[in-house]
């Protein structure tokens, strides 16, 4: 026995020891990897290999090796927060604060799902903007190169109503009314109506009313005439009229074609025409109702709430009713993920060793899905380390004694 074995005993009780206490320190770090020391023995070697009688020299430490198991996801309050479920890493843009990002910028990975909102829109993680594929204006995601994943935050442009689109039933039980002729202000020229806003290129809304008059019914079915007001006034076709055959099904052509001038000028584009379509209307001996109702304009807004699904589809909602696609988050995967270089702050950087990263979309591939509202939390047992700080304590406390033996048989030598 020598001083070797026990100051390389110590040596690695010593690694050991730093090694439980990161874990420790990291126990409650979203997205933190906890670590193992690895060792393996040492011998002296000659010319011609180890001598099976030869001792050896002590032990090395091999490797710190992370180990990437999953942790445990826990739910919070922020709709913004993401935890991955199973295999996968956000990819992130390093250095690009102020800028448009794009080719600039370090590219990181990280399990770390702690998101905002900064003052550009941008979707960040301590500043480092979250990668994925921006959608385009009419919502459609194509994977092709990563790119900053920004939220539009300012008011959205209003777009004018062009179609309107009416699914009715009709009171077959109805009467013809007895008073004639129609009135929009006497209510019993008239059996039923309904309303819907309609929007001008300014987004200012405008009030569409629809009455509805039976007329007597024939062999061959029932017709309604239907009168168009906008803001109270009539439509360029004021009036126009709904068959129904005897089964309650409409036989009118649609859709129909209106033109209305707001009564009050708003410096939108005027006259306005859209299309109304009765499609898949009906009457039977049912009270009347607007049993679906679309309609493609909307006012101005701005975001409201931000939604995240499985998939890494990114929604987002406005204050005027419209839901859009912003993007897809990437989701990065590696063939030896402990090879993964850490760089402190929940970032790894790609290596050699990792191989190069795999992008999917969450759900596909390789890719875990994402939670949101939810946190991934560190993977450190803390039981489990207490009980291994325990045991490296007297692993270095053992090897101590090592060298006071060796020192008290040296000391027995020189007293001779």
């Amino acid at each position: 026995m020598g001083f070797q074995q026990g100051l390389s005993g110590l040596n690695a009780a010593s690694k050991q020891l730093d090694v439980i206490g990161n874990n420790i320190s990291n126990a409650n770090t979203v997205g933190f990897k906890g670590s193992r020391a690895e060792f393996g023995d040492m011998y002296a070697n000659s010319f011609y290999g180890v001598a099976a009688t030869q001792a050896g020299i002590g032990v090395q430490t091999l490797d710190v090796a992370q180990q990437m198991t999953q942790g445990n996801i826990t739910t919070t309050n922020n709709n913004l927060d993401l935890a991955i479920n199973n295999n996968g890493f956000f990819v992130v843009k390093t250095g690009v604060n102020g800028t448009s990002g794009g080719s600039s910028g370090t590219t990181e990975y990280t399990r770390n799902g702690e998101f905002e909102l900064d003052n550009q829109g941008y979707l960040v993680n301590n500043g480092d903007r979250l990668q994925g594929w921006q959608a385009a204006t009419d919502g459609t995601v194509t994977q092709g190169a990563l790119s900053d994943l920004q939220l539009q935050t300012s008011l959205i442009k209003p777009q004018v109503t062009s179609k309107v689109a009416m699914g009715v039933n009709l009171d077959s039980r109805s009467t013809v009314p007895t008073t004639t002729p129609f009135s929009s202000t006497d209510p019993s020229s008239y059996n039923w109506s309904n309303s819907t806003p309609v929007y001008d290129s300014l987004g200012n809304a405008h009030n569409l009313t629809v009455y509805y008059v039976k007329n007597a019914p024939t062999a061959s079915g029932t017709n309604w005439t239907a009168y168009t007001f906008v803001d109270g006034s009539p439509t360029s076709t004021p009036s126009y009229t709904l068959n129904f055959d005897t089964s309650g099904a409409l036989t009118s052509t649609m859709p129909l074609s209106l033109t209305y001038t707001a009564t009050t000028p708003t410096g939108a584009a005027s006259p306005v025409t859209f299309t109304l379509d009765y499609t898949n209307s009906t009457q039977y001996g049912q009270s009347a109702a607007t049993n679906s109702l679309t309609n493609d304009g909307y006012a101005s807004g701005t975001v409201s709430a931000i939604n995240i699904g499985e998939t890494g589809i990114i929604q987002a909602t406005y204050t005027n009713g419209q839901t859009k696609t912003i993007g897809q988050i990437a989701l990065a995967n590696f063939t030896n993920q402990q090879g993964l270089q850490p760089l402190g702050n929940n970032r790894w950087e790609q290596t050699y060793s990792s191989g190069p990263a795999s992008l999917n979309a969450p759900g596909s591939g390789t890719a875990g899905t994402l939670r949101d509202s939810a946190l991934e939390a560190s993977n450190v047992d803390l039981t489990n380390e207490l009980v291994n700080l325990i045991t490296a304590q007297r692993y270095y406390q053992a090897n101590a004694q090592t060298i006071k033996a060796e020192d008290t048989i040296q000391q027995t030598l020189v007293n001779l």
